[in-house]
């Protein structure tokens, strides 16, 4: 039989090797070693260094003839070339040779064992792989003893690569000087590679892109969206897509549904599964009062992420001196009632979340089928600061299919997969902006959560469908004239009627608009869909 070290794509008989380790172990592991802190709630709390959030910019792609005509090459998806990959792959060997151990996780990817992928990840910090046997499934006793892994993550997240290195493999960009930082993906190999980032969401959004490749070969679409289930109707399933920071995990953590899962779900010929085993929550101005379920999943087996701790080692949610990207990692089945396995059947509502930066989308509004391809495709939303490196304001951001850095695949392979889903199963489609009213960032405040929530119930009890709809004159939107059985006013359904200065909102919902026809000009859609779009 293989031993896990001739299995590894690089050698580490060096060192010792951690092979899925129980949670204590490998809590007491990260404290004696000096990456975190115990926190008064019985979590851990660690830094990621000088990274807080993903670094897109720094992300390659293998570019080999079996997948080169696959793979949507640009902004998102960068070329490496094999012989560059070989030195990547090289200086890793060399660094976890080195090391006087190392920890592996061997683990799943899809809660459905229909589609699932194996992964086997090994890392230097004892909290990293925490990190993914939170985030992953864990395999049973039989699973393990017999593991083989698809794919594999080499995470070398303290080692920086030199300029002459980054050079070298052909990751250097723009005649800048390298920031030492690279993940580089080969879907050929199945393998990742990690330097110069502990962000350990780097490890996470690598299965979630090895997924977004795989599963259309398989019949299954992937999609970047939170799911739950009504726990008194089974069929009321409902999805939540949208980029971080949106509202994918707070709208998906109901007390009066089942969570499925707060990220990454495929959507097959049998329903929904999750991707994974574990959710992975912001934690920014975190209350128990208005997030109670994610406040009590923060406990033994957690691990926070960037967040400061006062002087009796208690979190210090509002504060963001670190990062607005704080963040916690939890097992799924830490939210009460979560379904298990992570599976549902097939969506009765999608809601599209878009955090609006420019304060003119309307909160809730009803898509047509055309109208959902439109706004799917496009994916508006805001990058907000701290979810990717360099961003420290909400940045107005088109992000195709809600997870643009996340698709290895042209767009339009994701959207007509979906079409098809909503069409075959009848699903209604909402658009929902969980971002700001009354004027644009800096002078407008965001929705608040409990209006956003009783939108949300609204849907998916039935009761907003049946409301009168009118459309939005620049933007089409259909939107609801009240929130039956809601204490929602009236006025904020309208975003114009909640700036003071209705004219600047005119102007500012038109360049939003321009911004969108100027942005659909690189996907191919019928004229149905283009139409379904706003005045620009």
């Amino acid at each position: 039989m293989t031993t896990l070290a001739q299995a590894l794509p690089i050698d580490v008989s060096s060192a010792a090797v951690l092979r899925n380790l129980p949670t204590p172990v490998l809590i007491e592991h990260a404290l004696a070693a000096g990456e975190g802190e115990l926190v008064a709630n019985g979590t851990i709390c660690v830094s990621t260094g000088e990274r807080t959030g993903r670094s897109p910019k720094d992300k390659y792609l293998e570019d080999t003839p079996e997948v080169h005509g696959n793979i949507w090459w640009g902004k998102v998806n960068m070329p490496i070339s094999s012989d560059g990959f070989d030195f990547l792959l090289g200086l890793a060997g060399k660094y976890f040779t080195g090391l006087k151990k190392c920890y592996v996780f061997d683990g799943f990817v899809g809660a459905d064992t229909r589609y699932r992928l194996s992964a086997r990840t090994f890392t230097e910090l004892a909290w990293h792989a925490l990190f993914v046997q939170t985030l992953f499934i864990e395999p049973n006793a039989q699973e393990l003893a017999g593991f083989s892994p698809d794919w594999t993550i080499i995470n070398c997240g303290k080692r920086k690569l030199t300029a002459d290195e980054a050079k070298k493999a052909g990751v250097t960009f723009d005649g800048k000087e390298h920031n030492g930082v690279c993940v580089a993906q080969s879907i050929t190999r199945k393998i990742v590679l990690i330097f110069g980032t502990e962000y350990a969401g780097e490890m996470k959004k690598s299965l979630f892109y090895a997924m977004n490749y795989d599963m259309p070969d398989v019949g299954v679409t992937p999609m970047h969206c939170s799911s739950n289930v009504a726990k008194n109707d089974p069929k009321n399933v409902a999805l939540f897509f949208g980029l971080s920071g949106t509202g994918k995990t707070t709208l998906s953590a109901d007390p009066d549904r089942a969570l499925i899962g707060d990220d990454e779900h495929g959507w097959s010929d049998h329903g929904v599964f999750n991707f994974e085993g574990g959710c992975y929550a912001k934690c920014i101005n975190l209350t128990r009062e208005g997030e109670p379920e994610i406040w009590d999943a923060i406990r033994f087996g957690s691990v926070l992420e960037n967040v400061k701790l006062n002087d009796r080692r208690e979190p210090d949610y509002a504060d963001n001196s670190i990062t607005e990207n704080t963040r916690v990692t939890y097992p799924v089945e830490f939210i009460p009632g979560a379904a298990h396995p992570s599976m549902g059947g097939h969506p009765k509502n999608v809601i599209f979340l878009t955090a609006d930066a420019f304060g003119v989308l309307p909160p809730v509004s009803r898509l047509s089928p055309d109208q959902a391809m439109y706004y799917f495709i496009n994916g508006y939303t805001s990058k907000l600061a701290g979810t990717e490196a360099g961003v420290k304001d909400p940045v107005p951001n088109f992000s195709p299919c809600f997870g643009g850095p996340f698709l290895p695949r042209h767009p339009k392979v994701y959207g007509e997969m979906l079409a098809q889903r909503i069409k075959q199963n009848d699903a209604r489609v909402w658009l929902l902006n969980t971002g700001w009213t009354g004027g644009p960032y800096g002078t407008g405040q965001r929705f608040k959560l409990r209006y956003t929530r009783a939108m949300v119930r609204a849907i998916l009890n039935g009761s907003l469908d049946k409301a009168s709809f009118s459309p939005d004159p620049i933007f089409g939107l259909p939107i609801p004239a009240e929130i039956p059985g809601s204490d929602v006013p009236k006025d904020v359904l309208n975003p114009r009627n909640t700036w003071s200065d209705k004219s600047a909102y005119d102007a500012k919902a038109k360049d939003l608009a321009k911004r969108f026809r100027d942005n659909d000009q690189q996907f191919e859609m019928s004229d149905a869909v283009r139409k379904a779009g706003p005045k620009g």
